[in-house]
């Protein structure tokens, strides 16, 4: 699945991109369709990592905030895809906490970055790497190969057709 529901930023920077679901079979149901979802979403955070990578960075983990927090399964999910480490902090308002982290370091506070401490870590289990990036492989190639198809519904839909 591609999720770029509302085009995609990093890495990409495509607001025209559109999201995409490939290889529905009629065994698939609402759960199935769910986990593609976090997959797929996954994959992305892979992709900005990959991309920090090139740029000459590698991240030792990846800190999760918001509301995927509150279950297990897209922490599991992202730390399997990505091949990292995950830590979960005590708070997981996400970007306004953060904000105000780095903010209070920017006067001074060196003590800011203790305020949020992590609390529970997920790590990566490495029997599912190799699944994952058989599917990594083909979520990578989707956007190139359709690239031509979702800017054409992205001018249609901005036109305001009505169609869908």
């Amino acid at each position: 699945m591609l999720p770029y529901f509302a085009g995609e930023r990093t890495p990409i920077y495509d607001p025209s991109a559109r999201g995409l679901i490939l290889g529905l079979t009629l065994r698939h149901g609402r759960a199935e369709l769910y986990r593609a979802l976090l997959e797929g979403t996954a994959y992305g955070v892979r992709h900005i990592m990959e991309t920090m990578q090139l740029a000459g960075t590698r991240p030792a983990r990846i800190v999760a905030v918001g509301g995927g927090t509150k279950g297990d399964l897209w922490t599991r999910i992202v730390s399997d895809v990505t091949g990292l480490l995950q830590g979960i902090p005590t708070e997981t308002i996400g970007a306004a906490y953060g904000d105000a982290m780095l903010a209070a370091m920017a006067t001074g506070n060196r003590d800011a970055p203790s305020w949020n401490a992590i609390v529970d870590t997920i790590e990566p289990d490495t029997a599912a790497a190799g699944l994952y990036d058989e599917f990594y492989g083909i979520y990578r190639s989707l956007y190139p190969s359709t690239l031509p198809q979702a800017h054409a519904l992205a001018a249609i839909q901005e036109r305001g057709s009505g169609a869908h």
